[in-house]
């Protein structure tokens, strides 16, 4: 290890400057020790943008003292940067998960230095980017200067993830544990049901893309007595181990990648994180491959499962904001609902509980004023709420309303059923 030349992340973050505009690794690979380190120089820096999706951790740079320092530049917004993403020191840019590389790739938003966490150098030299290989990649190939936060707790990925550590112009060395996410434990009745409805709609031989959260993990724990399930999703987290364990996802029907699980990153605990380590059946691969509608939809039966903050009565999708308040971002919806859209048998899946946690429905007369429209009504096929499911691909306008006021809860039917006369009458 001393041989490599490690130094300390104060010394290693002397190399951003004012007005730089700095890469930050995302999810369970965020740097933080490296980003601490940067945040400690705020008084000597000034106007340098962030630019990350989700990341996690202790990185709050929402605090005042950072003002004149750092302006935080979202792709996707996590709960640790909503804060500062819907202040005056943060913003959000718009844009489908696949179509980032582009925007480092082509220029638009040109990186000055990336801060990534690795896994440690194997005997040829070459580390992983671990459990984050989405846009990293695309931001390490163009960044002007790479600080690589190396960590023997980052499992050693197969996939597009290996990089040698002579592109490295900094590497510190940090023993920490990865953050850890378990949503195993945050299930209930309604998410049961909303479960049950989705999992009646998966085949024997689909292949499975599953977004963030308890609905997705509830489905996965529905799946033990299916057959030769694939997977080719942008995120996986624990509910897909024993699936693999057992051999009902085998990847046997799918037509790329056949016999391996493709991802492009991991959220989860420990047990994934040893899991995915140096396992040549699990794939880590760029968010423009795995992402890519053109990549998904040749696939047989592929399942998109995402989810929505609502869905008012003609369809429309709003998943990243409450009205102008941006709470996450488009991310790989849009991607995966068109590509299994186009994939034979495919079916792109809206799961939602039909009400808040405040008992506000979820399906709506409109959606609220400001709210963004991530997957358009002309996308939208199948919604599921605890109530039932629907497929609206086909269906009018009027149709799709009366449908969707089927899978609402009980006590807010009447007040649809009123929106969609005053609309249709």
């Amino acid at each position: 290890m001393e041989s490599l030349n490690y130094i300390s992340a104060r010394e290693a973050v002397k190399m951003v400057k004012s007005g730089d505009r700095v890469f930050i690794h995302g999810s369970a690979a965020t740097p933080t020790h490296i980003i601490q380190a940067l945040q400690n120089r705020y008084k000597e820096l000034k106007k340098v943008e962030l630019v990350s999706i989700t990341t996690l951790g202790d990185s709050n740079f929402n605090d005042p003292k950072y003002k004149e320092s750092f302006f935080f530049n979202s792709l996707f917004v996590s709960a640790n940067s909503r804060a500062i993403v819907n202040s005056q020191n943060g913003d959000y840019v718009p844009v489908f998960l696949s179509e980032i590389p582009l925007l480092f790739n082509d220029d638009f938003l040109p990186i000055d230095v990336a801060i990534l966490q690795v896994s440690e150098p194997d005997i040829h030299g070459y580390c992983t980017l671990g459990t984050s290989v989405d846009i990293a990649k695309a931001a390490l190939d163009n960044a002007k200067k790479v600080i690589a936060q190396v960590n023997p707790n980052m499992p050693r990925t197969h996939g597009d993830g290996f990089i040698h550590c002579s592109k490295f112009e900094a590497m510190v060395w940090q023993n920490c544990a990865l953050p850890e996410v378990d949503y195993s434990t945050k299930g209930n009745d309604i998410i049961t049901e909303i479960g049950k409805n989705v999992t009646s709609l998966i085949d024997d031989g689909a292949t499975l893309q599953l977004g963030i959260g308890s609905i997705p993990d509830q489905v996965l724990k529905n799946l033990a007595n299916h057959k030769n399930l694939g997977l080719h999703t942008e995120m996986l987290s624990d509910g897909v181990i024993p699936l693999i364990e057992s051999g009902v996802i085998n990847n046997v029907n799918k037509k790329l990648n056949r016999g391996k699980s493709v991802t492009s990153f991991m959220v989860g605990t420990k047990k994934l994180y040893d899991f995915v380590d140096d396992n040549p059946s699990i794939r880590v691969m760029n968010i423009n491959y795995v992402n890519d509608t053109s990549i998904i939809r040749q696939n047989p039966q592929v399942i998109a499962i995402n989810s929505a903050i609502e869905i008012d009565l003609t369809g429309q999708v709003c998943a990243d904001s409450i009205g102008t308040f941006q709470y996450s971002g488009i991310g790989g919806q849009m991607d995966f609902i068109r590509g299994a859209s186009l994939s034979p048998g495919g079916k792109p899946i809206i799961a939602l509980p039909s009400v808040t946690s405040k008992g506000i429905s979820r399906i709506t007369p409109f959606l609220k004023e400001g709210a963004g429209v991530v997957t358009t009504r002309g996308h939208v096929h199948w919604v599921v709420t605890e109530y039932g499911k629907v497929n609206l691909f086909g269906k009018s306008l009027k149709q799709r309303g009366k449908a969707l006021i089927e899978i609402a809860h009980p006590d807010h039917r009447e007040n649809l059923e009123k929106a969609f006369y005053e609309r249709f009458k």
